[in-house]
C-alpha cells in the first residue's frame, strides 16, 4: 500500500489497495483502517463503483446507518445524493436542489443523530463537466490550533445539533414536519477524542446552534468563529471527482461541504454511512445525563 499525500496536513491516496481487497481481506482492512485513523481522509481511484461493493467495503468499518426518513431510498444502507427524478434533471427550486444547497454547509454527516456516523464513503456514479466539488478539513487540526485556554473551556462544553437548524438555513419549509419529528434535536460534547491515537478534534457542524450554559447569541457566535477558524482556505482540501472516484472521511475529525455545480446537468453521488460505536470513543462526546 501506498499513501499519497492530499491535504494541509490529512488526508491520502491510498494506492496499491482497493475497495474490494478491504472488503475481502483482513490484513488489506487492517492497514486501511490504520491509515483513517491517522489521516481522516482517504482517496480510491479507479474503482468498481457499485453499491454492493460500497456497502461490503463500508461494513468492514462497523454497522451501516439506515438513511433518515424523507431521503431517497429512505430505509436503505444507501442515500443518493442527485438532481434528477424520474430520469430527468428537476428545476432549480426543487427540494433536491435546496437540499443540495444545504449540502454546501460546512456539516459533519450525522451529528444530529442520536447515534453519530464513524465514516462516510462517497462514490461518483454521474459528474457535471465541471464543479461539484467536495471540500474538506480538519477538525482535529483546527483543535490543535486553539490556544491552550480555549481547549479548556471547550473541553467539557456541550453543544445541541438539529438536523433542522441547517437545513432552516437554506428553507424555512426543507425540513418536513416527518424530519422535524424524527430527528429531534441531540446533544454532544464539542470534541471527540480518538481513542486509538488520543488526539481530540471539535465536534462542530452548521447542525450545531447551541452551547449549554451560554445564551444563545453568544453561543451561535462562537460555533461560527469555530467553524471559520477550522475552515480557513489554506487549511481545506478541495477534492475534483473523477468517475471510478471512492472518498471516506473520519466524521469525527472532519467538516465537508459540496460545492455548486450548474444545476441544469446531472450530479448523483451515493453515499453509505457508519455509524459509530463504544469503540470509536462514541461515550467520550456523550454529554453527561441531566436529572
Amino acid at each position: 500500500m501506498e499513501l499519497v499525500p492530499l491535504g494541509p496536513g490529512f488526508g491520502v491516496e491510498v494506492k496499491g489497495i482497493g475497495l474490494l481487497d478491504v472488503a475481502t481481506d483482513a490484513d488489506a482492512y487492517r492497514a486501511v483502517r490504520s491509515a483513517f485513523e491517522e489521516h481522516s481522509l482517504l482517496v480510491f481511484r479507479d474503482q468498481p463503483v457499485a453499491d454492493d461493493v460500497q456497502a461490503a467495503f463500508s461494513r468492514a468499518f462497523g454497522p451501516l446507518e439506515l438513511t433518515k426518513v424523507s431521503s431517497l431510498g429512505q430505509n436503505t444502507f444507501y442515500s443518493r445524493l442527485t438532481n434528477t427524478a424520474n430520469g430527468k434533471v428537476v428545476p432549480p427550486d426543487h427540494r433536491q436542489v435546496l437540499v443540495a444547497k444545504a449540502n454546501a454547509l460546512w456539516h459533519t454527516d450525522s451529528s444530529f443523530k442520536k447515534t453519530p456516523a464513524l465514516a462516510s464513503v462517497l462514490t461518483a456514479r454521474v459528474l457535471p463537466e465541471d464543479g461539484g466539488e467536495t471540500e474538506f478539513t480538519s477538525t482535529r487540526l483546527a483543535w490543535e490550533r486553539l490556544p491552550r485556554d480555549m481547549q479548556a473551556r471547550l473541553k467539557d462544553a456541550v453543544a445541541t445539533h438539529s438536523y433542522a437548524n441547517s437545513r432552516d438555513q437554506i428553507h424555512p419549509d426543507l425540513a418536513t414536519e416527518i424530519e422535524r419529528r424524527a430527528l429531534p434535536p441531540v446533544r454532544w460534547r464539542l470534541n471527540w477524542r480518538n481513542p486509538v491515537n488520543d488526539r481530540r478534534a471539535l465536534y462542530v457542524a452548521s447542525h450545531a446552534y447551541a452551547i449549554d450554559g451560554m445564551d444563545e447569541r453568544d453561543a451561535r457566535q462562537l460555533l461560527a468563529q469555530l467553524v471559520d477558524e477550522a475552515t480557513r482556505r489554506e487549511f481545506v482540501y478541495s477534492h475534483r471527482w473523477r468517475q471510478g472516484d471512492a472518498v471516506m472521511w473520519d466524521n469525527r475529525a472532519m467538516l465537508h461541504r459540496g460545492r455548486p455545480w450548474d444545476y441544469a446537468h446531472e450530479r448523483t453521488m451515493v453515499r453509505t454511512t457508519i455509524s459509530a460505536t463504544l469503540a470509536d470513543g462514541l461515550d467520550e462526546v456523550k454529554p453527561p445525563v441531566l436529572h
